[in-house]
């Protein structure tokens, strides 16, 4: 069901900014305040921005393909957030609290987090977000020998944002055009890509892509990304080896 149905029918304040989703799970922590150590309650909790939880994409999920989610989907009842990490799709959802101020919940404010330096008046300084929606990202899937050419298969993910084009290089070459599959054009689905290579000859090479969607946004280079400290959202090209017999 759309989360929206489900906040419409509840009533929202105009005054709500946060939309916080907790999970069944969560565990304990030792804190230190003054001079005591207390043990905390941690629940695992995530949350929506007003203009996203009332969009019409997030999703309360009890059921997948028709059947009924397992625990370890998140039974009985989870967020699915199309087009965002899946950190963002809360299990075991056991409350969702609309709230006027921020959330500042450990796995909101103190994980999932990316870190990555941007040139601000000619200075480096490093700028910290909350990992939401997918960068784009695509990555060469399988290599196969068909004849005297060899098969590409290729992955492309993303936040739902239209795919422009895909192109592929082998070792040093030019950008060639990859063909997008026709069949796999679902916003928020893996779209797959194909690209023949003739002409290859025996030994060590490597092969990598990279996606452009509609918005202009092409995927970086793993150089490109150097100022990002942090692991998460990575999305560099991939290069791969390949061995041609």
């Amino acid at each position: 069901v759309p989360l929206k149905k489900v906040l419409d029918v509840a009533g929202i304040k105009a005054s709500a900014r946060e939309f916080v989703f907790f999970g069944a799970d969560h565990g304990e922590e030792e804190v230190v305040w003054r001079t005591q150590k207390l043990q905390i309650d941690v629940p695992f909790g995530r949350s929506l921005n007003r203009e996203k939880a009332l969009s019409s994409e997030p999703r309360l999920v009890w059921a997948l393909n028709g059947e009924p989610l397992t625990r370890h989907q998140g039974a009985p009842l989870r967020l699915v957030v199309p087009g965002w990490y899946g950190v963002a799709n809360v299990k075991w959802v056991s409350q969702i609290r609309v709230q006027e101020d921020a959330y500042t919940g450990k796995y909101q404010t103190w994980w999932y987090r990316t870190i990555k330096g941007e040139m601000i008046d000619g200075e480096m300084k490093y700028v910290e977000t909350a990992v939401t929606h997918m960068n784009l990202k695509s990555f060469i899937a399988r290599v196969s020998k068909v004849g005297n050419e060899h098969k590409v298969l290729g992955v492309v993910l993303n936040d739902g944002t239209p795919i422009k084009s895909v192109e592929v290089k082998v070792d040093d070459g030019a950008w060639q055009p990859a063909r997008l599959d026709p069949a796999t054009k679902d916003k928020y689905g893996w779209k797959l890509f194909t690209f023949t290579w003739t002409g290859a000859t025996s030994g060590d090479h490597t092969i990598v892509s990279r996606a452009t969607d509609a918005s202009g946004h092409t995927q970086p280079t793993e150089q490109e990304l150097s100022t990002k400290k942090s692991f998460l959202e990575h999305n560099a090209q991939a290069p791969r080896k390949v061995k041609v017999a």
